[in-house]
């Protein structure tokens, strides 16, 4: 009894580090997290207002992931929707990108969510294509955006959509004495 009851004990201490990983591993989503972020865009850069994003029939018509292919990052590094008169004012994130760190969303909604402790923002021209996420339990892995800087791209694993995001920094912690 004493020897079985040990080898719980082990076993469940052995788990702790995966149920607290902010990172989630393993979760059947619908959509693979892509292996990596776009490429910086060159050319003609697509500045329509009213545009589609359907690239087949059955696409969703928001940006997306088909492939290795970023539908809709094609808008160029001059967008002003995405420029920042000081890019990475709260510092860069440092707290993983790609698919090997995909953060269980914490809560709150386009200007304010969180996960892992770490702070972000949808970016005000992107909000109309995050009315279908979960805030409070969505999957996103995080990639650099090359064409826009102090911006980031999340993936949402569930919907295989993606938004431009800025890092607000991380949670405070409170220390008590």
């Amino acid at each position: 009894m004493r020897a079985s009851l040990g080898s719980l004990a082990v076993a469940f201490c052995l788990t702790l580090p995966l149920s607290a990983s902010p990172q989630h591993r393993g979760r059947a989503d619908a959509h693979s997290a892509p292996k990596q972020g776009p490429a910086p865009f060159y050319g003609v850069p697509n500045t329509a207002h009213d545009r589609s994003y359907v690239d087949h029939p059955g696409h969703v018509n928001a940006p997306h992931v088909d492939g290795n292919r970023w539908v809709g990052h094609d808008t160029g590094p001059n967008d002003p929707n995405y420029h920042l008169n000081h890019p990475f004012e709260h510092g860069p994130f440092n707290g993983g990108f790609g698919p090997e760190h995909r953060w269980r969303l914490a809560g709150g909604g386009p200007s304010r969510f969180s996960f892992g402790g770490f702070n972000f923002s949808v970016a005000p021209y992107d909000v109309g294509f995050c009315s279908g996420w979960l805030w409070d339990s969505d999957y996103v892995a995080i990639y650099g955006d090359p064409d826009h800087p102090g911006w980031y791209l999340a993936y949402n694993t569930r919907l295989g959509t993606y938004v431009h995001v800025m890092y607000l920094g991380a949670q405070a912690v409170a220390l008590h004495p």
